[in-house]
């Protein structure tokens, strides 16, 4: 006998989470990556941030199901203040230890260190030649699989790093979620943001650009959707949402849970 379930990947949008919309304190609203887009009203919204802004919410309101994807990406639009080096986002685990940060700048490092503390802190992966603090605006887009992370700059630069971390990593959602910046650090994010989720789906970050937050004269989403992307070219010929398909095969002896596939809709 089998039996399927069904669920669409959804991001977790930190910018809600973090109650961004409703404009805490340092936060005030900005014009963002388009100041024209096509069909409609007016620019793009963005939220200009502060050096005042305190913002941190529990790692739980990202994910309630008290599990932190293996495999994921992390999107963001954002123009970092020029010259400015800190941290965009940090995740700590219950104990206070820090698992996973962004940093926006120069040559920025990428922070992931899983239950067992793997990768070393000498191996975070380090993206040189990389400027995200000059001024302008920037599409970022991370893919975290497996032992490699890719970072896709502004839809074209692709770089991939390794992630030495361990064959099933865990990240604790126990702690909590810190924006712009790493407790007890100095340094702290200013600058403007319009997007910052991540999807629990390594390929999200192929297609950023074309399903998340495409080019001034295509027209935003209404809900962005985790789309099933060419990795290769970026390109994507038709629009597909991912459905997880998990098989459960019973018989009279056992039950295992076999693979899990993405369809088109």
């Amino acid at each position: 006998m089998f039996l399927f379930f069904l669920s669409v990947v959804e991001p977790a949008d930190l910018l809600k989470i973090l109650d961004f919309p409703n404009l805490p304190e340092g936060v005030t609203r900005t014009t963002g990556f388009c100041s024209h887009r096509r069909s409609t009203q007016g620019p793009d919204v963005a939220y200009r941030v502060s050096k005042d802004a305190q913002l941190s919410a529990p790692t739980k309101q990202l994910y309630p199901g008290d599990v932190f994807p293996e495999d994921f990406s992390i999107l963001a639009t954002v123009k970092p203040k020029k010259g400015s080096q800190s941290f965009l986002l940090s995740v700590y685990n219950e104990q206070g230890i820090q698992q996973l940060g962004l940093e926006v700048g120069r040559s920025p490092v990428f922070l992931y260190e899983d239950h067992t503390g793997k990768p070393s802190p000498e191996d975070y992966p380090l993206f040189r030649g990389v400027n995200l603090a000059d001024g302008k605006w920037h599409r970022v887009a991370i893919s975290v699989h497996r032992q490699t992370i890719t970072l896709i700059l502004d839809c074209k630069k692709k770089t991939t790093q390794k992630l030495l971390r361990s064959p099933s990593p865990i990240i604790d959602t126990k702690g909590i979620v810190v924006f712009g910046t790493r407790i007890l650090d100095e340094e702290v994010f200013e600058g403007d943001i319009q997007q910052l989720m991540i999807v629990a789906d390594h390929r999200a970050a192929y297609d950023y650009c074309e399903h998340y937050s495409p080019d001034c004269e295509v027209p935003v989403p209404d809900q962005p959707q985790n789309q099933d992307p060419n990795t290769d070219e970026y390109q994507q010929q038709s629009s597909r949402s991912y459905l997880k398909i998990t098989f459960l095969i019973i018989d009279s002896f056992s039950f295992s849970l076999s693979h899990t596939l993405s369809v088109s809709v």
